[in-house]
Order: C-alpha cells, then sequence, then structure tokens
C-alpha cells in the first residue's frame, strides 16, 4: 500500500511532516508523497523521518493553476531540488494567497466577524493560509458547529465570502517542475467541471503541452470515474497516480492514508510506474 497525494501542517494539514509519516508506518505503507499546497516546507521533515522509519519518500508539491473552468491542480511528484524556476511560482502563489486572506477577512468584518490575519497565523503558525483555517477559525468562534459547514455557508465558491485566487501558469509550472527534477501530473481531474466530451481534448493539450501524469484514482470520485480516467489517460499517453488527498481525520473524515476511491487500499503498482518515470 502506497500514497501518492498527502498534505501536513504545512498548507492545510492536520498533521506535522515527521507524525504524517509515523502514522504511514503503522499503516504499513511502502511509499508516501507529500504535496502540500503551493509549498514544499514540510518536505525536508517528511524525508528525515521517512528514512527514520524505512519508508520510501516522494517529495512533491501540489500548484495551483490558473483555469477557466474548475480547480486545476498540478501535482510534482519527486522533486530533486528547488530550481530557480519553482521557487518564483511559489513565492508568487504565497503572494497571491495573502491577498485572497485580506479579501475573505475583509468580507468577514464586513458582516460582523471579529477576526484577524494575525490571529490566524497565531494559531497556525509556520503554515500556508487557507480556506480551511479560515473554516477552523469560524468553528472556534461559534459562528458555524463544523468546518464542513463553515465551506457550505460561507467560503465554498459561489457563497458570500468566497474569493478567487491567482494561480500559476500551466506552461510555466511544467517547466519548474521539470527543471526541479519532478515529473507534472493532473490532480483530481473531475474537479476541472469538464463533460466527457470535452475533456479527452483537454486532457490532449495538457499532455501535448508537456504535463506526463494523471491521477485517475482519487476518493473525490467514484470508482467507476476514475476507472474511464485511467483509460482515457494511457489511451492519451499519460502515465497514472492514485492518491487519498489525505488531510486528517478532523479536516476531511472521509479520506484515509493509503486509500482512494471507494476506500480502494492504493497498490503498491502506482508507485512503481513512478519510479520508472523518474
Amino acid at each position: 500500500m502506497i500514497d501518492l497525494h498527502v498534505h501536513t501542517t504545512a498548507s492545510d494539514g492536520q498533521y506535522a511532516p515527521s507524525l504524517l509519516i509515523e502514522k504511514a508506518y503503522e499503516k504499513k505503507l511502502k511509499a508516501i508523497a507529500i504535496t502540500d499546497h503551493d509549498t514544499i516546507d514540510g518536505l525536508k521533515e517528511g524525508q528525515k523521518a521517512a528514512k527514520k522509519f524505512g519508508i520510501d519518500f516522494v517529495p512533491g508539491v501540489e500548484l495551483n493553476i490558473n483555469n477557466t473552468n474548475g480547480e486545476f491542480h498540478l501535482l510534482g511528484l519527486g522533486l530533486k531540488k528547488t530550481s530557480d524556476s519553482l521557487k518564483e511560482i511559489l513565492s508568487n502563489l504565497i503572494l497571491n494567497r495573502d491577498k485572497r486572506n485580506e479579501e475573505i477577512i475583509y468580507k468577514m468584518n464586513q458582516d460582523g466577524v471579529d477576526l484577524t490575519l494575525d490571529e490566524i497565523h497565531a494559531d497556525f503558525p509556520d503554515t500556508v493560509i487557507g480556506r480551511p483555517h479560515f473554516a477552523a477559525e469560524l468553528v472556534k468562534k461559534g459562528v458555524v458547529k463544523t468546518r464542513q459547514q463553515a465551506f457550505d455557508i460561507y467560503l465554498a465558491r459561489g457563497r458570500k465570502w468566497f474569493c478567487d485566487k491567482v494561480g500559476s501558469n500551466l506552461d510555466e509550472a511544467i517547466v519548474a517542475i521539470k527543471e526541479s527534477g519532478g515529473v507534472p501530473v493532473i490532480a483530481h481531474p473531475m474537479s476541472l467541471y469538464l463533460s466527457w466530451g470535452k475533456l479527452p481534448d483537454v486532457l490532449k493539450n495538457y499532455f501535448d503541452r508537456g504535463v506526463m501524469g494523471l491521477e485517475a484514482f482519487h476518493p473525490g470520485a467514484r470508482v467507476t470515474e476514475c476507472l474511464r480516467l485511467e483509460e482515457l489517460g494511457r489511451k492519451i499517453g499519460f502515465f497514472i497516480t492514485a492518491g487519498s488527498d489525505f488531510h486528517g481525520e478532523k479536516i476531511r473524515a472521509d479520506r484515509k492514508l493509503g486509500h482512494t476511491c471507494g476506500d480502494k487500499k492504493i497498490d503498491d503498482a502506482y508507485y512503481e510506474e513512478l519510479k520508472k518515470i523518474l
């Protein structure tokens, strides 16, 4: 059992990198990829812990990409270094996140919620702040009962406090990941919100531009959809990955380390395929 998509406290996960690796060891995972949102700050700690517990470690990142349709996230798996191009992208993404966070705070304050960014940073130090942290603060202040309720009422796309964030250019992100020794992979492709009629041409376009992998198996999709994505991806020429997108039980109770769509255990074969590409 392996997992090629997990998050830590470096972004919006529940567990510190070393603790996450320990949990992976307890669950007898053979390999794991830490892929925090727009940051690589958790990789050094994660790699050290993985060596201690004898787990194969895949250094990664999950980059937000500009997209006119749904949500486009690009995984960079197997990073061997941090290229100057990747450093620049990460820096810009954090600046864009900071601007969006200020906009969210402004909307909250206008509606009478007394919250500051300083409070969030105090509760979540050394972390890339995003909407899950706002949700946690709303629970803490009694505005909502659960983090999910915070998204459903206030923070999700189309809700009153939602603010778009500017992502990275896809072509620049592809180059940055490759210059860092990694391979670019489309995360949870169903989040692109494209019809099955449009998806093949769009994915083929991304492949032709240099994206190499497709995360066909993700718990946010049905098993039938994942199998269809795998068939489509292989037909185009992508290699296939699978992940849990695990953030922690308190954040997403429906996602389990080492499990993907349909609560299926993630087979070692996807890691072996990745190793051949790397």
